[in-house]
């Protein structure tokens, strides 16, 4: 069975490494910090101790690293994944990144007679677990298809979009919705709840109302009890948003409700909340309208 490498095993990194174990592969894997990879190890995750090794050792290298300066750090230099890299091997990342520096790595990639894709997911930690995540895909089709069983074997719906950059954009444009839609759900509790409706029974409502994306359905309940680690915290989302806005000037296009949702995420973050999970900007808005609990 092909050897894969994956670099970056972070909440949904090492949730995907792991389900590509599950599945029978065998994943070499490498990340800044080995002691979260250690739960890795143990199901049968080999070691490398750089990106360089991990490319060197692999025929099909994934990463999934938290931002454009993690991606880069990765892969450049004497220990970076372009290092190990040679002609049949593919990289494969799942990082939301900058689309223009995705493609260069790309053409990097290609330099060192390699192939890249760009793979980024839409989900949860619940979403992946339950297999449901969904994968968007940029590169050459003629790659996509080289990859796509194993594609299939992290989530069932891989859809191909188009050349280097394209499925990062593609990501960037489906989680602007996320803030937007956490801090409308907020906006119509703390209404309710200051009008003296029950914020449970208001939350029960709404879950059970045409407002009820999947997102919602999972993320929503947030609202009444924070999860112990966030899935996805907010410094992550702001950096989306902010990859969001970046692409809005580039093309011309206003986005609104993402720069307001944007100045929430702020206000989270000078609330000391940075690290919670982004439905967090319920508490921001709570804090602004009075309420208490």
């Amino acid at each position: 069975m092909t050897k894969l490498g994956f670099i970056g095993l972070g909440v949904m990194g090492g949730r995907i490494a792991k389900r590509l174990l599950d599945r029978g592969y065998s994943v070499t894997g490498y990340n800044r910090t080995k002691s979260k990879a250690g739960w890795l190890i143990k199901a049968g995750m080999q070691w490398s101790d750089s990106a360089r090794s991990v490319a060197e050792s692999a025929e099909i290298i994934f990463s999934m690293v938290t931002n454009t300066n993690a991606l880069l750090s990765v892969t450049d230099g004497p220990e970076g994944v372009l290092e190990g890299l040679k002609r049949g091997k593919i990289y494969i990342d799942m990082s939301t990144v900058s689309p223009a520096i995705s493609r260069v790595i790309a053409k990097k990639v290609a330099s060192k007679g390699a192939e890249m894709l760009d793979v980024p997911v839409s989900g949860s930690v619940e979403t992946l677990e339950a297999g449901k995540l969904t994968l968007m895909v940029g590169g050459a089709e003629t790659t996509y298809k080289k990859v796509k069983p194993i594609l299939q074997s992290i989530g069932p719906k891989v859809t191909y979009v188009g050349t280097n950059g394209m499925a990062v954009i593609m990501k960037i444009a489906t989680n602007l919705n996320l803030a937007v839609q956490m801090l409308a759900f907020s906006e119509g509790l703390v209404l309710a709840e200051k009008c003296g409706i029950k914020r449970q029974l208001a939350v029960e409502i709404f879950l059970n109302s045409v407002i009820a994306s999947p997102m919602l359905k999972y993320r929503g309940p947030f609202v009444l009890k924070m999860p112990d680690e966030a899935w996805f915290n907010v410094n992550m989302m702001q950096k989306d948003l902010n990859l969001a806005e970046e692409l809005g000037q580039q093309v011309d296009v206003p986005l609104p409700c993402t720069s307001i949702a944007n100045k929430f995420l702020t206000a989270a973050r000078g609330m000391g909340y940075a690290n919670e999970d982004f439905a967090v900007i319920f508490k921001v808005l709570e804090k602004m309208s009075g309420l208490t609990q």
